[in-house]
């Protein structure tokens, strides 16, 4: 008997496609997405997006005709940083010479640019800031590194061509070889977050080798060359330039946004969760049109003068309301139990919640309508919601997705409405800001509902 229990659920599982779907290709499916986001299986390691800045004086330049050390390392950090396969330059000062520090901060509020490299010469110390944006905990890391062993590689290069030419010009300065083009920025950050040591630790592994006996031994080559005035006064301006070539590069890490909130990521994960369940709760009240049609109530309601048009409609209007409601009680326990500032932002709240859940509703209907039994809407739900919330970044943040699956993101609507929200909570921008997510989600809205009420019209028929 045992054995015969056994055989029937075998034989409702060969002809039950939805539960092979949920038995194995689900899981399947799951494995391989977030195989691919933490693996890089797809488009490679993620690219940062930064815009690159160089922001020096160039009076040195102009009064002397030398160009100082710190503006040659610089060339030379420049050229390492465009060639680094870790970063995507969307922006670049010699390239458009409008771009200063204020420029570089406006493209990181933006989410133009990730992080803005500053790259700034003090006498003959070349410094470096990154403006970075706080809400991806990684590209902070990687890119600090990235600069950390491009100054490391330009000062050990220096110090190797000083020594060969028998010690440095005096005050340090070179010929100069090129006319370079600067911009000023001056606008203040906001406050200031030291380089993490393991960032340092990595630059120094990954960079060419470079040892301190190595710096000394070059340093203290270019002390001993040949004294070019032979006073005391070029003497000390060796031994000066010595020390700066033998000084550790200067790295900051400058936070432009986040400095007032009290918790700055809570935004994110209330707006991934949100949408996640919104879409299966809207799936969920499209499933009442199955059961109003398995117990024909829905042939009961045609029969009367209400119309298909008039059922999908008060349907989507309903489950749109229900959406907002959702979506609403979220964002204000957000607010009072983890400081949340909904009502700092509540207009462009309003507009994306609102786009947002006209687009669930529909999406909703569509696949209620696309199926024929309620069984078959559970298990597609789950696959549609789930695939789309991992892709779309309500289950990982995206910053940390390759390039490819990034792209693949977008033909979820999780991500434009997680892009939405992100530029009202976190960015705090204005609501004409929010035009591209607007204009996606209720394009999306619109094409789905069209879709349900084309494949309505075989209820109507029947």
């Amino acid at each position: 008997m045992v054995w015969k229990v056994i055989e029937i659920h075998l034989r409702r599982l060969r002809h039950n496609r939805i539960e092979w779907l949920l038995t194995f290709v689900v899981p399947i499916a799951f494995f391989s997405i977030f195989a691919l986001i933490f693996s890089r299986g797809v488009g490679g390691t993620p690219r940062v997006k930064v815009a690159l800045i160089r922001d020096v004086s160039v009076a040195v330049e102009a009064d002397s005709g030398f160009t100082s050390l710190a503006s040659l390392q610089c060339d030379e950090v420049i050229l390492t940083l465009r060639e680094s396969e870790g970063l995507r330059l969307v922006q670049d000062s010699d390239e458009n010479p409008a771009l200063d520090r204020a420029a570089g901060e406006d493209l990181v509020r933006r989410g133009s640019a990730t992080i803005a490299i500053v790259l700034s010469e003090d006498g003959e110390e070349l410094s470096a800031e990154l403006l970075n944006d706080a809400s991806d905990q990684v590209a902070s890391q990687v890119v600090s590194a990235l600069v950390m062993r491009a100054m490391l590689m330009a000062k050990t290069e220096q110090m190797q061509a000083n020594a060969a030419h028998g010690g440095p010009r005096p005050g340090g300065a070179m010929p100069v070889t090129a006319n370079e083009d600067s911009t000023a920025g001056v606008k203040q950050a906001r406050f200031e977050q030291p380089l993490p040591s393991e960032a340092i630790r990595t630059a120094a592994s990954d960079s060419v080798p470079i040892e301190a006996a190595t710096i000394e031994a070059a340093a203290s080559e270019a002390v001993s060359g040949e004294d070019v005035s032979g006073e005391d006064v070029a003497a000390t301006a060796d031994h000066s330039s010595a020390e700066s070539l033998m000084a550790p590069p200067e790295v900051k890490v400058v936070n432009v946004m986040g400095e007032n909130k009290t918790n700055p990521v809570i935004s994110v994960y209330a707006a991934g969760i949100a949408v996640m369940f919104l879409l299966f709760g809207a799936t969920s009240g499209g499933g009442v049109l199955l059961e109003e049609r398995e117990n024909q109530t829905l042939e009961r309601l045609l029969s009367t003068q209400m119309t298909m048009d008039h059922l999908l409609l008060g349907k989507w209007f309903y489950l749109t309301l229900l959406g907002c409601v959702q979506v609403t009680v979220m964002f204000v326990w957000a607010q009072l139990v983890f400081g949340l500032d909904l009502l700092g932002n509540l207009d462009g709240f309003v507009m994306m919640t609102l786009v947002t859940s006209a687009a669930a509703a529909s999406f909703g209907l569509f696949l209620a309508t696309l199926c024929k039994t309620r069984g078959q809407l559970n298990g597609l739900s789950v696959v549609a919601v789930l695939t789309m919330s991992a892709l779309g970044g309500s289950m990982v943040p995206r910053y940390v997705m390759s390039e490819g699956l990034r792209e693949a993101g977008l033909w979820t609507f999780n991500a434009w409405a997680l892009d939405g929200y992100d530029k009202v909570f976190w960015r705090e921008l204005p609501p004409s800001a929010l035009q591209p997510q607007l204009t996606v989600l209720m394009a999306t809205a619109f094409g789905l509902l069209v879709l349900a009420r084309l494949l309505a019209i075989r209820w109507e028929t029947s």
